[in-house]
């Protein structure tokens, strides 16, 4: 996913914010991405995880920038998200209680994205959603599994939806910070697979809305949703599933910038001394990094797939993620991913390229100097024959 400054994310408003005090990074997956150019709330989490802010990427010559979203973009939802049975609900007054609820503190609340692994053991996270019982896990989809967050506070009841996906990601609906990081710390944590460093995991923050007099629809990074839909889980399935996948696709773009970055003085360097600086081995390890990033993205991940939730999901549960999606220029990422890779590959093929001919010169001048060595010696054994050399007087 862009950056947090190139999307435009704003802090949460304060009465949203987990006032709880904070426990420290958990084990292995602790922090966030350093971003660049990370904003005002951004900045205050990773202080609280202890990740330090990133340096400015410097994209290499030829390489294309990355655009950044839109965050003040209007993207409307799908309205009929439950068919004509629901949109009859819909069109039923409010009563005087949610009337009273619009401006209520149960209407807002966060979603956080996690990408902490490669993937995660489906069957040791089920085991250990089962331990925990209750409604810790109440559904099981393909790739993700779906479950209540429970806990008692001062005799009030805390609730939020966790959403667990097989590639390693995890979506959080009305948590808090410290709840959140208590889930992949002791729950979550012993369950990842390829677990990402403290630099590569990202994290991204939303707000959900339930409101009674707007329209389903995306703006400013947060996402309004009809308040009587507040409980159906599908929804925010769907829409977890593409922030999920966002967030996936930011650890590959983070991976692919850095190779770019240990690149990028390479067209100058080779252009300005006519050396490359590399041996054939190095190049050809980041031609191997380069090519393990790209079938990662383009062969081996689900990043780029739809879920197969939607295969039999109702037609309204697609369009609302291909909604998110669009606001996440999900596509437009990938597209610029893609062409990334294909520079990548086109200026190691030419550096590979060099160092051949390079060294298929030099032995092109060894094989010359051992004929020129060859001849020498010849024309000394003739002369030795001919008499001219090796006799001394007599």
């Amino acid at each position: 996913m862009k950056k947090a400054k190139q999307h435009g994310y704003a802090p949460l408003p304060s009465n949203l914010r987990s006032t709880s005090p904070s426990l420290g990074p958990p084990p292995g997956v602790a922090g966030v991405l350093a971003r660049r150019g990370v904003s005002p709330a951004g900045e205050a989490a990773a202080r609280r995880l202890g990740v330090s802010k990133a340096t400015k990427v410097v994209v290499a010559p030829g390489q294309p920038a990355p655009p950044g979203r839109s965050r003040d973009r209007f993207i409307s939802l799908p309205d009929e998200l439950q068919g004509e049975e629901q949109q009859a609900v819909e069109e039923a007054p409010p009563t005087i209680f949610e009337d009273l609820l619009e401006e209520g503190t149960g209407m807002r609340g966060r979603i956080t994205v996690y990408c902490v692994a490669e993937s995660i053991d489906r069957k040791a996270l089920e085991l250990r959603l089962r331990e925990r019982g209750g409604a810790a896990l109440l559904h099981q989809y393909p790739d993700v599994l779906y479950g209540l967050y429970e806990s008692t506070k001062d005799g009030v009841m805390c609730r939020g939806e966790c959403f667990y996906f097989d590639y390693g990601a995890v979506a959080f609906w009305n948590l808090s910070e410290r709840q959140e990081r208590e889930v992949i710390r002791t729950l979550l944590g012993p369950c990842l697979v390829d677990s990402l460093t403290q630099n590569e995991i990202e994290v991204d923050e939303f707000q959900f809305h339930y409101s009674l007099s707007e329209k389903p629809h995306i703006q400013n990074d947060t996402i309004t949703i009809n308040y009587r839909l507040r409980n159906d889980h599908l929804i925010k399935l769907s829409i977890s599933h593409a922030l999920a996948q966002s967030a996936k696709l930011s650890v590959y773009e983070e991976r692919v910038i850095e190779i770019v970055e240990n690149t990028k003085d390479l067209p100058e360097t080779l252009a300005a001394t006519g050396e490359v600086g590399l041996s054939r081995k190095q190049i050809a390890q980041f031609i191997g990094r380069v090519f393990i990033q790209k079938s990662a993205v383009n062969l081996l991940s689900t990043v780029l797939d739809t879920p197969e939730f939607f295969w039999s999901a109702p037609d309204s549960m697609q369009n609302l993620y291909k909604r998110v999606c669009e606001y996440m220029e999900y596509d437009t990422r990938v597209e610029v991913l893609n062409n990334r890779f294909q520079v990548l590959q086109e200026m190691l093929d030419m550096l590979r390229d060099h160092s051949n001919n390079a060294h298929t010169s030099r032995l092109e001048w060894v094989v010359i100097w051992l004929i020129v060595i060859e001849v020498v010696v010849g024309l000394f054994e003739c002369a030795s024959i001919l008499g001219w050399v090796g006799h001394h007087g007599g």
